[in-house]
């Protein structure tokens, strides 16, 4: 589902908008995880600029204490640590409402945050059980802020923080002291893994910010990959805003004949698939009441044989209306998933400007590295959508989709549009090239979408992607989309379930699996770069108007061909009114600052922690701030922390 721990085998192995659009209320903060509720990660703000920005400098820093606080109520446990051998991910974006910061730690701790200062207000502890079996580690990306309009500005709970964690809670809390809202559901709290089937400890949670849209708060969930077929359903929740009370439910995957999209599975899978889970960040359109839903795969990921069909509405962005949970549109980006390749990234909702008329879009970016832009309203492509034709599986059980969807337009592949040739394959040494070439002739090897196989299939790009959970930037007044990328190949091996896996059981099916980032000896990438990139696109057009890699790999520096490679990065991009991209995501915990219109590096600074977190920006008493969570990524390899920093320029 998320890059996880497959990169960091590669990590570890190298040392060895319309309604969206920012409201003037809203100018001088950040108010919700994407900036807005569309998730465009634009900020009106001016004051730091393309002149200035070299000037910039640490105007404050503060601490989670998560680091220094690893345990909660979890029993005889070592810490969280020692049990999942440092796995975790300081994700989180601050959101800024009321003069005070608000953000969640890896640990599921809450903090607000003077935003002047840095000092701490308040801190919420849900004690998490941290001896619980987390494959997919610690995270959390954010919260989400409501005001209850009803109520009086100074009674308790009128404004709520809302947060949910990867032990399946749902919290609301007084953004005022933290303290829970005893009238939310049972003393400030809602279960979530109470109508999702059989629930696995530690395989069933929350890891993304929930979204709240006419008083109701909605949440997805995440979802331990390729364990079995009839694992945890993917069932999207939403309750009342003020007292946790349940008004909707949906499930991605159709259960009954007559079911929309039922005829797209076998009954039998329908009945028994799980997740198809929203576990990216949602994003709501007020104006049209609706919220916008990022699905994965169905599960296990990489062997469908026991859900034959195209399998909706997995690996789709789905439209519901928030009042009511029903659908209004879909669109599919993968038909039948085999290869992990969910919609990882928050739908992000802006205005395309076309023949002198604004039209509500929705841009979707996935795995695949494919970016789709659609109509708002009705899903329909706004530019060009072709199906192809893709290879066939071997695998017996197995039937792949025959074709699969290409946008035409924005013109941003992560993927070449061919197989992959000995010509691509690099190493650090001719010993590790060599090696390459050796197990390239082993796999099979015939472009995007070649099915998983049983004697091992190349991937490029791997199953972290192409496009994660950092999504894209939209600056709607230059029709710019900022879009930072991976390209590393992988390998996908199915075997006989008689056969000791070393990966993924998959029980269920008569297969488990082997999957890895594909490397030399040595733990470089097996083909050339970029392995890292950022990109802007010209949304009028649909092209690309500039490129550049993204971070240095800080255990190759030393190469002189790898400089313009980039580095795996995950975490998104923060675009100013000012023509600015501040970025960090990259393996070598630098915070970047470039220029929207030519891609020219402005600024750089080291961070205390990998950056592998969205930066935000505010204005405070007449002061711009760039904040970001820099507390590293135990799947990347970054250098741990519990730190929040700010910066700003001098005064």
């Amino acid at each position: 589902m998320r890059c996880r721990r497959l990169a960091l085998l590669y990590a570890a192995s190298l040392s060895t908008l319309s309604a969206q659009a920012p409201t003037p209320s809203a100018a001088t903060g950040w108010s919700s995880y994407g900036g807005d509720p569309g998730g465009t990660r634009y900020s009106p703000l001016t004051q730091i600029t393309r002149a200035n920005v070299a000037t910039l400098a640490p105007a404050w820093t503060a601490r989670t204490r998560d680091l220094e606080h690893m345990k909660g109520d979890e029993g005889p446990s070592t810490g969280c640590a020692t049990c999942h051998k440092g796995n975790v991910k300081f994700e989180a974006t601050p959101v800024l409402v009321d003069g005070t910061l608000y953000l969640s730690t890896p640990l599921n701790r809450v903090v607000a945050i003077d935003p002047v200062t840095g000092a701490i207000r308040w801190r919420f502890d849900p004690r998490l059980a941290l001896n619980i079996d987390r494959n997919e580690g610690f995270v959390s990306r954010g919260v989400a802020l409501w005001a209850d309009q009803s109520a009086r500005a100074t009674a308790p709970c009128a404004r709520r923080v809302f947060f949910a964690t990867v032990d399946a809670r749902l919290f609301a809390l007084d953004a005022t002291d933290g303290r829970p809202c005893t009238t939310f559901g049972t003393a400030g709290v809602v279960r979530l893994d109470g109508n999702v089937g059989k629930v696995q400890v530690g395989q069933y949670g929350v890891t993304s910010p929930p979204v709240v849209l006419d008083d109701i708060v909605i949440v997805g969930s995440a979802i331990g990959d390729n364990r079995l077929v009839e694992m945890e359903r993917g069932t999207v929740q939403a309750f009342d805003a003020r007292t946790g009370a349940v008004r909707w439910r949906w499930d991605p995957i159709p259960r009954r004949a007559g079911d929309a999209g039922y005829d797209t599975w076998t009954a039998d899978g329908a009945r028994k698939t799980g997740a198809a889970n929203a576990w990216a960040p949602l994003s709501v359109d007020s104006a049209r009441h609706l919220v916008f839903i990022p699905t994965g795969s169905a599960s296990p990921d990489f062997y469908g044989g026991e859900r034959l069909g195209h399998n909706l509405f997995a690996n789709s962005v789905v439209a519901l209306d928030v009042r009511t949970g029903q659908r209004r549109w879909h669109f599919q980006v993968v038909h039948h998933d085999l290869w992990d390749y969910d919609v990882a990234s928050q739908p992000t909702l802006f205005d395309l400007e076309r023949n002198g008329a604004r039209i509500p879009a929705v841009a979707v970016a996935t795995k695949v590295g494919h970016i789709f832009v659609l109509h708002r309203e009705t899903g329909a492509p706004l530019f060009p959508v072709e199906e192809r034709a893709v290879p066939a599986s071997t695998v017996p059980g197995e039937v792949a989709a025959a074709t699969q969807p290409f946008p035409v337009l924005p013109a941003f592949r992560v993927h070449p549009a061919r197989a992959l040739t000995e010509a691509d394959l690099w190493g650090p040494t001719p010993q590790d090239r060599d090696a390459c070439v050796k197990q390239f002739a082993s796999f099979r090897n015939e472009g995007l979408f070649t099915p998983p196989s049983l004697e091992g299939t190349l991937m490029y790009p791997f199953y972290g992607g192409g496009i994660n959970w950092g999504g894209v930037s939209i600056d709607q007044e230059r029709q710019l989309l900022i879009v930072n990328s991976m390209r590393l190949p992988a390998w996908v091996r199915l075997r006989k379930r008689e056969m000791r896996d070393r990966f993924a059981n998959m029980r269920g099916t008569p297969y488990v699996m082997d999957r890895a980032v594909w490397t030399s000896p040595i733990g470089a990438p097996c083909v050339k770069g970029p392995w890292g990139l950022l990109t802007a696109i010209d949304l009028r057009t649909g092209t690309t108007k500039w490129e550049r890699p993204l971070g240095v790999e800080p255990r190759m520096a030393r190469l002189p061909e790898t400089k313009d490679w980039g580095t795996p990065n995950v975490g998104g991009a923060l675009v100013t009114a000012s023509g600015l991209v501040f970025i960090a995501a990259a393996r070598d915990e630098l915070l970047r600052a470039f220029d929207s219109e030519t891609g020219a590096l402005l600024w750089s600074a080291k961070l205390p922690g990998g950056g592998q977190a969205t930066p935000m920006t505010y204005v405070r008493d007449g002061r711009q701030y760039i904040v970001i969570a820099a507390g590293g990524h135990g799947d990347y390899g970054t250098a741990r922390s519990d730190q929040v920093v700010a910066f700003a320029l001098p005064r």
